[in-house]
């Protein structure tokens, strides 16, 4: 009896799967073919089960134009409305963006 509940508890354990964090990194000016690749890989994540922190990066003369960081981080909000839900919304840090979505099946 007790090497069955020992032997269940292992196998519970096995198929325990974490939430990871994974992080996909943009920069304002993307271009339609990467925001579709970054896209695919943030499909992926869904599909896992993670969540996903998506990143925009300002560099030089950039951080004169935040709102094309927002504007990039809604179109990403807009794209995974119905695959995801917002967890933290965007905010800045320094030269960072960051907003934090989690897949709605969790």
């Amino acid at each position: 009896m007790r090497f069955e509940n020992q032997k269940k508890k292992a196998a519970n354990r096995k198929n325990q799967r974490t939430q990871a964090l994974k992080e996909i990194k943009m920069r304002p000016n993307i271009d339609v073919h990467d925001y579709g690749v970054k896209t695919k890989a943030m499909r992926k994540f869904f599909d896992r089960g993670d969540k996903v922190k998506v990143t925009v990066r300002f560099r030089g003369r950039e951080m004169a134009h935040m709102d094309r960081g927002m504007n990039l981080l809604a179109r990403v909000k807009e794209d995974f409305a119905e695959d995801c839900k917002v967890e933290f919304e965007p905010k800045t840090e320094g030269r960072l963006m960051t907003m934090v979505l989690a897949p709605k099946n969790n």
